[in-house]
């Protein structure tokens, strides 16, 4: 079961949800797809609110409780991803049927927000372009993100050129369309809209990166900021500005590695540290602050929430993997 965060007046409860999607599958367990109505929309019982679902809260380190970054924002029966780390497509299968959450099942998975282009955020990219496919997504991905996602594309398609004509010609008679990408390489700005939600990309900075990005997205009920990887930056607490959540990255300077030059640059100049995370957060105002890809180095996550809670006041949590906002 997944663990879903109700933020009430009162605070933050955690509670567990039981969801059953044994309605109208096609295939076994959470890969399949709900019964739909006549509208189109899922029978299976959702929140009209837009969630917010923690699909992976990692960093490089591979921590078994901690998948690579990956969020998704759930709008009226569809999922907007942000980042693509190691184990999204099997992350959303776990959201989908743990949280109840039909719009996370693989062939509804269309549409992808990538922050930079750091492997961490991108390994998963090659499967959401061809699980979702393999389950009959009926669709070409879209995928938005830096300049040089385009070629990373290409690549991974180059890469798989055998898997597709094997799938395509061969007996499985996969689909002409669900393995396809429409890549965008963007500018900051408003980079997409429809009738659930509006994104905004605005430029965050993440040490040598010519470009990496934060998303604002905005719907009818919430506006939700996501930093993506950055050291501090104004135009994240521009971006949030009581924002109703701001999830952000941070790192732990007590880490024995700060000793090393090298690695004292380096996530100065890369990443967030919590006196930073917490002067932020001051200025941006948001009704709740979820910290995720939490750089440990070595020390227990509690001496980092130490920190953060001596210069932070606000409303917050530490993100864990399929947790809903």
């Amino acid at each position: 079961m997944g663990r879903r965060l109700l933020v009430t007046k009162k605070g933050i409860w955690s509670v567990a949800i039981v969801a059953a999607l044994m309605v109208g599958w096609v295939r076994t367990g959470a890969e399949t797809g709900a019964k739909t109505g006549a509208a189109g929309q899922s029978t299976a019982t959702a929140e009209n609110r837009t969630q917010v679902v923690m699909l992976g809260s990692g960093t490089p380190v591979p921590d078994p409780e901690r998948s690579g970054p990956a969020v998704a924002v759930v709008v009226n029966g569809r999922a907007y991803l942000v980042d693509c780390g190691p184990g999204v497509v099997r992350q959303t299968a776990k959201a989908a049927k743990a949280d109840g959450i039909p719009a996370l099942i693989s062939p509804k998975l269309d549409i992808v927000f990538i922050t930079h282009l750091h492997s961490d955020h991108t390994v998963g990219y090659p499967d959401l372009i061809f699980s979702p496919w393999v389950m009959e997504r009926p669709v070409p991905l879209e995928a938005y993100g830096p300049h040089g996602l385009k070629n990373m594309t290409a690549h991974i398609e180059q890469a798989w050129e055998e898997d597709i004509r094997i799938r395509r010609e061969g007996l499985e008679q996969a689909n002409a369309a669900g393995y396809k990408v429409n890549a965008h390489e963007i500018s900051p700005g408003v980079i997409f809209r429809d009738e659930n939600v509006k994104v905004t990309a605005f430029l965050v900075k993440h040490g040598s990166w010519k470009e990496a990005y934060g998303y604002k997205f905005e719907t009818k009920d919430r506006k939700i900021v996501i930093s993506g990887d950055t050291a501090p930056t104004e135009e994240v607490v521009k971006a949030c500005d009581g924002c109703d959540l701001l999830l952000h990255e941070v790192y732990n300077p007590n880490g024995k590695q700060m000793q090393i030059v090298h690695w004292n640059q380096y996530f100065k100049t890369f990443h967030t540290s919590p006196a930073e995370l917490g002067e932020i957060a001051r200025r941006a105002h948001p009704k709740l602050l979820v910290v995720y890809h939490e750089v440990l180095l070595g020390l227990p996550q509690e001496d980092l929430a130490g920190q953060i809670r001596s210069n932070y006041s606000g409303q917050w949590v530490s993100a864990k993997d399929l947790e809903v906002y």
